[in-house]
């Protein structure tokens, strides 16, 4: 571990964007982290989606060691204290679940790891941080009820960090909902990865994208 659950609190609240990513090729990873890198990207999320999802997990975090020293790198798609405690034990900065896990929790509190469960109720988002979460994820965030629960939920519980994925576009109108609803950052998948005519990853336009994206965030704020 890399960054503390603050430090890894505090970048995504700066940047406000995470970009969340799974390729099996290890050199495509490569590719497309760097390319957030320079983008502006901050902190990134690469799933546990795969087979030996965590082999590739253990290159990237020593690639971002050398090359990209102010990358904090997290792991999503974990379920259970088990496959946690094996993203730690490989340099994970955060843990990402689309559920909310108690035994998770207890793993992460014990090395002071950032941990964002998946919530879908103002219930489970207090309990979340009972447990320690310091920024939850809502999830999927346009099912559970979009920008409107997020201000729903702020109403009463202000000093909540909600981090959205699932629903949130890289586009400018879309964006602004969920700003203005007051998240603390929000996580997007595929759309920011653009792929050319060939279906490869157009890694100068991803680039080009989560830059955009960054700056349509600090302007809305």
């Amino acid at each position: 571990m890399k960054f503390s659950r603050i430090e890894v609190a505090l970048k995504m609240k700066e940047v406000g964007m995470v970009p969340v990513f799974y390729h099996q090729d290890v050199e495509i990873c490569k590719e497309v982290l760097k390319a957030c890198y320079e983008g502006g990207a901050r902190v990134f999320e690469f799933t546990n989606r795969g087979d030996f999802a965590h082999e590739v997990f253990a290159e990237l975090v020593k690639f971002r060691n050398i090359e990209m020293p102010e990358m904090a790198m997290g792991i999503g798609s974990i379920y259970d204290a088990g496959t946690t405690a094996l993203y730690l034990q490989i340099g994970a900065d955060f843990i990402v679940s689309p559920i909310l896990n108690a035994d998770m929790a207890k793993v992460c509190n014990r090395r002071k790891v950032s941990w964002s469960p998946g919530c879908g109720s103002l219930t489970e988002i207090s309990y979340a941080e009972e447990l320690g979460a310091e920024v939850v994820k809502i999830f999927p965030g346009a099912q559970v009820g979009g920008p409107d629960f997020v201000k729903a939920v702020k109403g009463p519980q202000p000093w909540s960090s909600i981090m959205p994925t699932g629903g949130v576009k890289p586009e400018k109108e879309n964006l602004t909902s969920w700003i203005k609803a007051g998240v603390h950052c929000v996580g997007i998948g595929s759309q920011l990865f653009v792929k050319g005519d060939d279906g490869n990853y157009n890694i100068g336009q991803i680039t080009s994208k989560v830059k955009e994206v960054i700056e349509i965030i600090k302007e809305l704020r």
